[in-house]
Protein backbone atom coordinates (compact mmCIF):
# COMPACT_ATOMS: atom_id res chain seq x y z
CA UNK A 1 0.00 0.00 0.00
CA UNK A 2 1.35 3.79 -1.17
CA UNK A 3 0.40 5.02 2.23
CA UNK A 4 -0.41 3.98 6.35
CA UNK A 5 -3.79 3.45 8.13
CA UNK A 6 -2.89 6.77 9.74
CA UNK A 7 -2.61 8.89 6.50
CA UNK A 8 -5.96 6.42 5.27
CA UNK A 9 -8.02 7.92 8.11
CA UNK A 10 -6.35 11.40 7.99
CA UNK A 11 -8.47 11.37 4.19
CA UNK A 12 -11.52 10.70 6.23
CA UNK A 13 -10.80 13.31 8.53
CA UNK A 14 -10.48 15.76 5.93
CA UNK A 15 -13.09 14.74 3.99
CA UNK A 16 -15.52 14.74 6.96
CA UNK A 17 -14.76 18.39 8.06
CA UNK A 18 -14.85 20.03 4.01
CA UNK A 19 -18.21 18.80 3.22
CA UNK A 20 -20.25 18.68 6.33
CA UNK A 21 -23.56 18.77 6.27
CA UNK A 22 -23.07 16.71 3.14
CA UNK A 23 -23.52 13.71 5.11
CA UNK A 24 -26.58 14.61 6.85
CA UNK A 25 -27.81 15.05 3.29
CA UNK A 26 -26.90 11.45 1.63
CA UNK A 27 -27.96 9.93 4.44
CA UNK A 28 -31.70 11.50 3.64
CA UNK A 29 -31.20 10.97 0.14
CA UNK A 30 -30.69 7.33 1.15
CA UNK A 31 -33.40 6.64 3.12
CA UNK A 32 -35.97 8.46 0.73
CA UNK A 33 -34.66 5.72 -1.83
CA UNK A 34 -35.78 2.98 0.51
CA UNK A 35 -39.21 4.76 0.70
CA UNK A 36 -39.73 4.92 -2.92
CA UNK A 37 -38.61 1.44 -3.43
CA UNK A 38 -41.71 0.50 -1.39
CA UNK A 39 -43.89 3.07 -3.05
CA UNK A 40 -42.91 2.10 -6.39
CA UNK A 41 -43.46 3.31 -9.89
CA UNK A 42 -41.57 4.39 -13.27
CA UNK A 43 -41.23 8.12 -11.54
CA UNK A 44 -39.58 6.34 -8.04
CA UNK A 45 -37.43 4.25 -10.37
CA UNK A 46 -36.02 7.15 -11.67
CA UNK A 47 -35.57 9.02 -8.82
CA UNK A 48 -33.85 6.27 -7.56
CA UNK A 49 -31.62 5.53 -10.17
CA UNK A 50 -30.93 9.21 -10.42
CA UNK A 51 -29.65 9.25 -6.37
CA UNK A 52 -27.68 6.38 -6.99
CA UNK A 53 -25.66 7.89 -10.51
CA UNK A 54 -25.38 10.95 -7.96
CA UNK A 55 -23.71 9.10 -5.17
CA UNK A 56 -21.43 7.22 -7.41
CA UNK A 57 -20.13 10.84 -9.25
CA UNK A 58 -19.79 12.16 -5.53
CA UNK A 59 -17.41 9.33 -4.71
CA UNK A 60 -15.42 9.80 -7.64
CA UNK A 61 -14.68 13.54 -6.94
CA UNK A 62 -15.48 14.08 -3.63
CA UNK A 63 -13.74 11.67 -2.08
CA UNK A 64 -11.46 9.50 -4.77
CA UNK A 65 -10.05 13.19 -6.83
CA UNK A 66 -9.90 15.43 -4.17
CA UNK A 67 -8.95 13.51 -1.05
CA UNK A 68 -7.56 10.19 -1.90
CA UNK A 69 -4.94 10.97 -5.12
CA UNK A 70 -3.00 12.89 -2.72
CA UNK A 71 -1.94 9.97 -0.70
CA UNK A 72 -2.93 7.17 -3.76
CA UNK A 73 -2.57 7.86 -7.28
CA UNK A 74 -4.44 4.76 -8.77
CA UNK A 75 -7.35 6.98 -6.97
CA UNK A 76 -7.68 8.66 -10.52
CA UNK A 77 -8.51 5.19 -12.22
CA UNK A 78 -10.65 4.31 -9.62
CA UNK A 79 -12.62 7.62 -9.81
CA UNK A 80 -12.89 7.05 -13.52
CA UNK A 81 -14.35 3.37 -12.94
CA UNK A 82 -16.99 5.38 -10.12
CA UNK A 83 -18.08 7.74 -13.12
CA UNK A 84 -18.55 4.88 -15.38
CA UNK A 85 -21.01 3.24 -12.53
CA UNK A 86 -22.94 6.46 -12.22
CA UNK A 87 -23.13 6.86 -16.14
CA UNK A 88 -24.15 3.40 -16.63
CA UNK A 89 -27.25 4.04 -13.49
CA UNK A 90 -28.42 7.18 -15.32
CA UNK A 91 -28.48 5.33 -18.66
CA UNK A 92 -30.03 2.08 -17.56
CA UNK A 93 -32.06 3.67 -14.89
CA UNK A 94 -33.22 7.18 -15.72
CA UNK A 95 -32.48 7.02 -19.73
CA UNK A 96 -33.96 4.06 -20.12
CA UNK A 97 -36.08 3.00 -17.28
CA UNK A 98 -34.66 -0.81 -17.06
CA UNK A 99 -33.99 -0.59 -13.18
CA UNK A 100 -37.32 -1.20 -11.24
CA UNK A 101 -36.82 -1.49 -7.46
CA UNK A 102 -39.40 -3.01 -5.54
CA UNK A 103 -39.16 -3.81 -2.02
CA UNK A 104 -40.88 -7.05 -1.64
CA UNK A 105 -40.92 -10.41 0.89
CA UNK A 106 -38.57 -12.86 -0.69
CA UNK A 107 -35.35 -13.77 -0.38
CA UNK A 108 -33.78 -11.06 -2.01
CA UNK A 109 -35.58 -8.32 -0.99
CA UNK A 110 -34.44 -9.28 2.63
CA UNK A 111 -31.23 -9.59 1.35
CA UNK A 112 -31.41 -5.97 0.01
CA UNK A 113 -32.50 -4.77 2.92
CA UNK A 114 -30.32 -6.13 5.24
CA UNK A 115 -27.30 -4.35 2.86
CA UNK A 116 -29.30 -1.48 3.03
CA UNK A 117 -29.76 -0.98 6.68
CA UNK A 118 -26.09 -2.44 7.25
CA UNK A 119 -24.80 0.25 5.04
CA UNK A 120 -26.30 3.34 6.78
CA UNK A 121 -26.39 1.43 10.45
CA UNK A 122 -24.33 -1.69 10.99
CA UNK A 123 -21.10 -0.24 8.72
CA UNK A 124 -20.82 2.90 10.91
CA UNK A 125 -21.32 0.79 14.24
CA UNK A 126 -18.18 -1.65 13.30
CA UNK A 127 -16.23 1.09 12.42
CA UNK A 128 -17.49 2.75 16.26
CA UNK A 129 -16.35 -0.50 17.93
CA UNK A 130 -13.54 -1.65 16.22
CA UNK A 131 -12.25 1.98 17.61
CA UNK A 132 -12.94 4.91 14.89
CA UNK A 133 -13.88 7.79 16.11
CA UNK A 134 -15.55 10.98 14.02
CA UNK A 135 -14.40 13.12 11.93
CA UNK A 136 -11.64 10.23 11.30
CA UNK A 137 -14.83 8.05 10.29
CA UNK A 138 -16.07 6.11 6.90
CA UNK A 139 -19.00 8.15 6.68
CA UNK A 140 -22.11 7.18 4.55
CA UNK A 141 -21.07 8.99 0.54
CA UNK A 142 -17.61 7.42 0.85
CA UNK A 143 -17.06 4.59 -1.51
CA UNK A 144 -17.00 1.43 0.99
CA UNK A 145 -20.64 2.06 2.41
CA UNK A 146 -21.78 3.75 -0.86
CA UNK A 147 -20.90 0.46 -2.48
CA UNK A 148 -22.73 -1.54 -0.07
CA UNK A 149 -25.75 0.23 0.01
CA UNK A 150 -25.80 0.43 -4.50
CA UNK A 151 -25.52 -3.71 -4.17
CA UNK A 152 -28.21 -3.71 -1.38
CA UNK A 153 -30.47 -1.86 -3.62
CA UNK A 154 -29.59 -3.69 -6.98
CA UNK A 155 -30.61 -6.58 -5.13
CA UNK A 156 -34.55 -4.94 -4.59
CA UNK A 157 -34.54 -4.64 -8.68
CA UNK A 158 -37.51 -6.69 -10.39
CA UNK A 159 -37.35 -7.86 -13.36
CA UNK A 160 -34.59 -7.19 -16.34
CA UNK A 161 -31.51 -6.73 -14.47
CA UNK A 162 -28.34 -5.21 -16.74
CA UNK A 163 -25.50 -7.65 -15.51
CA UNK A 164 -23.05 -5.08 -16.40
CA UNK A 165 -24.24 -2.25 -13.26
CA UNK A 166 -22.74 -4.75 -11.09
CA UNK A 167 -19.43 -4.87 -12.51
CA UNK A 168 -17.87 -1.86 -11.11
CA UNK A 169 -19.55 -2.67 -7.29
CA UNK A 170 -18.14 -6.26 -7.69
CA UNK A 171 -14.55 -4.66 -8.47
CA UNK A 172 -14.95 -1.79 -5.94
CA UNK A 173 -15.42 -4.37 -3.62
CA UNK A 174 -12.71 -6.48 -4.17
CA UNK A 175 -10.38 -3.62 -3.86
CA UNK A 176 -11.75 -1.04 -1.05
CA UNK A 177 -11.84 -5.15 0.63
CA UNK A 178 -8.38 -5.65 0.37
CA UNK A 179 -8.65 -2.39 3.09
CA UNK A 180 -9.42 -5.15 5.69
CA UNK A 181 -6.52 -7.11 5.70
CA UNK A 182 -3.88 -4.53 4.69
CA UNK A 183 -5.10 -1.42 7.03
CA UNK A 184 -6.80 -3.40 9.68
CA UNK A 185 -10.29 -2.08 8.87
CA UNK A 186 -12.90 -4.22 10.17
CA UNK A 187 -15.96 -3.00 8.68
CA UNK A 188 -15.02 -3.36 5.26
CA UNK A 189 -15.19 -6.85 6.02
CA UNK A 190 -18.29 -6.49 5.24
CA UNK A 191 -17.34 -4.92 1.50
CA UNK A 192 -16.23 -8.11 0.51
CA UNK A 193 -19.21 -10.54 1.47
CA UNK A 194 -21.48 -7.86 -0.27
CA UNK A 195 -19.17 -8.02 -3.71
CA UNK A 196 -19.57 -11.63 -3.03
CA UNK A 197 -23.72 -11.46 -2.97
CA UNK A 198 -23.37 -9.20 -6.27
CA UNK A 199 -21.71 -11.87 -7.94
CA UNK A 200 -24.67 -13.96 -7.09
CA UNK A 201 -27.32 -11.17 -8.68
CA UNK A 202 -25.07 -11.35 -12.13
CA UNK A 203 -26.07 -14.85 -12.87
CA UNK A 204 -29.24 -15.05 -11.75
CA UNK A 205 -32.39 -12.94 -13.36
CA UNK A 206 -34.19 -10.46 -11.40
CA UNK A 207 -37.29 -11.84 -10.02
CA UNK A 208 -40.70 -11.29 -11.98
CA UNK A 209 -38.17 -11.31 -14.65
CA UNK A 210 -40.62 -11.16 -18.03
CA UNK A 211 -43.49 -10.67 -16.43
CA UNK A 212 -45.45 -7.41 -16.50
CA UNK A 213 -45.85 -5.13 -13.51
CA UNK A 214 -49.07 -3.58 -13.50
CA UNK A 215 -48.06 -1.17 -10.72
CA UNK A 216 -45.95 0.86 -13.07
CA UNK A 217 -48.38 1.34 -16.15
CA UNK A 218 -50.20 3.53 -13.24
CA UNK A 219 -47.80 5.16 -11.85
Amino acid sequence: MPFTQQQFFEVFAAYNAAVWPGQIVWLCLALAAVVLAWRGGVLSDRLISAMLALLWAWMAVAYHYLFFAPINPAAYLFGLLFLIEAALLAYQGVAVDHLRFRLRADWQGAVGLLLILFALAGYPALAWLGGERYPAFPTFGLPCPGTIFTIGMLFLVRGRRPRFVLVVPVLWSAIGGSAAVLLDVRADTALLGAGLLALGLIVMPGPGAGQSDPGRESS
